[in-house]
């Protein structure tokens, strides 16, 4: 699983890349990736409108939005499957009359 770092660290680590410090000398002094390092740049400039793209907030709901669907799709089966069920089973009041 993805380590998560808090936003402020994130912010930070961008403002020391923007400062002029190279990646590699960030990374190893924090013990992170460069890659992450040039994610969090290229995020940093999405929410600034430097770069197009879903800003953070945008990508959060679109995340949360996703989560949504895939549980109602989850649920619509189960739902489905359950009528499947209860369609083909016969009543017990049915039985006895026969």
């Amino acid at each position: 699983m993805p380590k998560r770092y808090p936003a402020e660290f994130r912010r930070r680590v961008v403002e020391l890349l923007e400062g002029g410090r190279p990646a590699a000398e960030i990374a190893h002094d924090l013990e992170i990736g460069t890659s992450t390092i040039y994610l969090w740049r290229r995020q940093h400039e999405i929410d600034t409108g430097l770069r197009p793209g879903l800003n953070s907030v945008e990508a959060a709901e679109l995340q949360a939005a996703r989560k949504e669907l895939a549980a109602l799709r989850m649920e619509n089966n189960i739902l489905r499957r359950a009528n499947d069920l209860l369609r083909t089973t016969s009543s017990p009041k049915d039985d006895s009359r026969r």
